[in-house]
């Protein structure tokens, strides 16, 4: 049976307010999870938005929430040190009674990397940077013995962290993307589980192919990684909704990725990307004030998946 959780982008002007909202509508509502980006604060509508940052909203929704699965989609290394990201993850895993799913990435916007200070590499250097940091936070999160790294960038020496997840095997490490040359080999390697991003169902089920082999060749079996998908959602309750929503854009303009319509619509999409192989779709939800929609959506659309 495929799930569904929620997405947001926190750099779009989610406040403690919506943040809070959010949260109990979706653990109320029946959804598998909550995920977000992890961003800095950013000048969409050309000023400067609220954003919460990453840990201390997950440690809240750890508090605040006692069912859903939750956690970054994704955090870059390239501005998280993995040893801080590593033990940051086991404390909340840990506080939430073993809920997180702790997504990494390289990094990528090269606004903020130069607004806030960082280095965002170029594209060779940075998957080496982040080879390294799957390599610190795998070794900190799944041992109990210290753990020693020598690397370009990062190293530990005799390093373990406490508090741990209490989850045998620690907190799960999901990596995100579709990179056939970098990405997938990486989360073949080091992945519980890999998080595709705006794909169709038959390129899904391409990925996920060619995922299988590369999980073999490192010696693991397919199953041992999980398969989800982010990808953006646009329901209403009926067609004029959906045409507010779209505001003025065509439909067959829009990226075919995308989930548009009403439930039975959003039914059938979601149907076939778990004929594709899909096991949680992670649906980006930009219309945060949008509780209404959030919870018509749960009431019609979560039902006939479970049925399914």
């Amino acid at each position: 049976m495929l799930e569904v959780a929620i997405m947001v982008e926190g750099q779009q002007g989610v406040d403690w307010d919506r943040w809070r909202r959010l949260a109990r509508a979706v653990e109320d509502l029946g959804y598998a999870g909550l995920y977000r980006s992890d961003h800095f604060p950013n000048k969409r509508t050309g000023t400067y938005m609220d954003c919460l940052e990453l840990w201390a909203s997950l440690a809240w929704l750890a508090e605040n929430t006692s069912r859903i699965e939750f956690g970054p989609l994704v955090s870059p290394v390239s501005f998280r040190h993995p040893v801080l990201t590593a033990w940051q993850a086991s404390a909340v895993d840990n506080l939430a009674g073993g809920r997180l799913r702790l997504g990494l990435g390289a990094g990528w916007n090269e606004w903020e990397h130069e607004t806030f200070g960082f280095e965002v590499l170029d594209t060779d250097r940075r998957f080496v940077r982040f080879e390294e940091g799957l390599e610190v936070v795998t070794r900190l999160l799944r041992n109990d013995e210290p753990v020693s790294f020598d690397g370009e960038f990062y190293s530990l020496r005799d390093a373990l962290l406490m508090p741990r997840s209490p989850r045998p095997g620690g907190t799960p490490v999901v990596v995100g993307g579709n990179g056939v040359r970098r990405t997938l080999p990486l989360a073949a390697r080091y992945a519980d589980e890999w998080n595709a991003v705006f794909l169709k169902a038959e390129a899904f089920m391409d990925l996920n192919a060619r995922l299988d082999g590369l999980v073999r060749e490192a010696g693991r079996a397919p199953q041992e990684v999980r398969r989800t998908l982010m990808t953006r959602v646009i329901f209403g309750r009926t067609e004029a909704d959906v045409d507010r929503k779209l505001d003025g854009a065509l439909r067959d303009h829009l990226p075919a990725a995308i989930l548009v319509g009403t439930t039975g619509e959003i039914v059938e999409r979601l149907g076939q990307l778990s004929e594709a192989g899909v096991q949680r779709a992670m649906l980006q939800w930009l219309e945060v004030d949008d509780i209404d929609a959030l919870e018509a959506m749960a009431h019609t659309v979560l039902p006939q998946l479970t049925a399914g």
